[in-house]
């Protein structure tokens, strides 16, 4: 489980999350959504640990019941835990083939992968990277670097996914694939995602649970089911 509580995080004299507090149960999928601005890249950023927060507490209990703070680790030993963050804008390795990005998502980790199982596992998911596999990332098209930057993070098998605006800039059917991906590894795998998303109706099709992320605040929180037919809800994100 990951437990946010009383999270503020500024630049400077600009407050980009004020007092956000939310959690994230075992199995669970939860989306943030919000408008551009908000502050949700910073709020994943700051439970990877590569933005440091002015006060508050990241928690994470692993599946002893051990309770971990996350706020006194660094990011790759947060990363090494089972903690793993899909960027926005699909950050892969533009040099480095599909393999060689695949790689650089087990190097350093404590636990023993099967390097070959867990490559068989996302060109399951994504064919078009097996079929990619000694191209140069840079040779991809967006929505094919945007496959590979969800499956390097997956090669890892973590216990939970942050997912970064995984629609940013790709076409609507390859959004309908990765929206359709994660909730395939959630519903089979059981795997923990916190997904922040500007594409509201996809992001609350796919949770369990969402939080409206305004100026810095969480505004709004409940079943996904209760947010959509939440009239301010309706208004603002869902285009009604």
């Amino acid at each position: 489980m990951l437990e946010v509580k009383n999270l503020t995080v500024a630049y400077g004299d600009i407050i980009a999350l004020e007092e956000v507090s939310f959690s994230v149960e075992d199995g669970e999928v939860v989306s943030i959504i919000g408008a551009n601005g908000a502050g949700k890249t910073t709020l994943l950023n700051t439970v990877m640990g590569l933005v440091e927060p002015r006060t508050g507490d990241v928690l994470y209990v692993d599946e002893s019941g051990q309770r971990h703070d996350l706020l006194s680790m660094e990011a790759h030993e947060r990363a090494r835990m089972g903690i793993r963050i899909v960027p926005e804008r699909a950050r892969v390795f533009p040099n480095l083939s599909v393999e060689q990005n695949l790689r650089m998502g087990v190097y350093g980790l404590s636990k023993k992968v099967d390097v070959k199982e867990v490559f068989q596992e996302v060109f399951e998911l994504f064919p078009v990277l097996m079929e990619r596999r000694s191209q140069a990332a840079q040779t991809l098209s967006g929505g094919e670097q945007q496959q590979l930057a969800i499956a390097r993070a997956l090669v890892s098998r973590p216990k939970i996914l942050l997912v970064d605006e995984i629609s940013m800039g790709l076409m609507p059917k390859l959004v309908d694939l990765v929206f359709s991906v994660l909730q395939r590894l959630n519903s089979e795998k059981g795997l923990t995602i916190l997904l922040v998303e500007q594409n509201a109706v996809k992001a609350l099709d796919v949770a369990h649970r969402g939080y409206i992320l305004e100026t810095g605040r969480i505004a709004l929180e409940g079943k996904t089911s209760e947010l959509k037919e939440n009239p301010a809800v309706k208004e603002a994100y869902l285009g009604a």
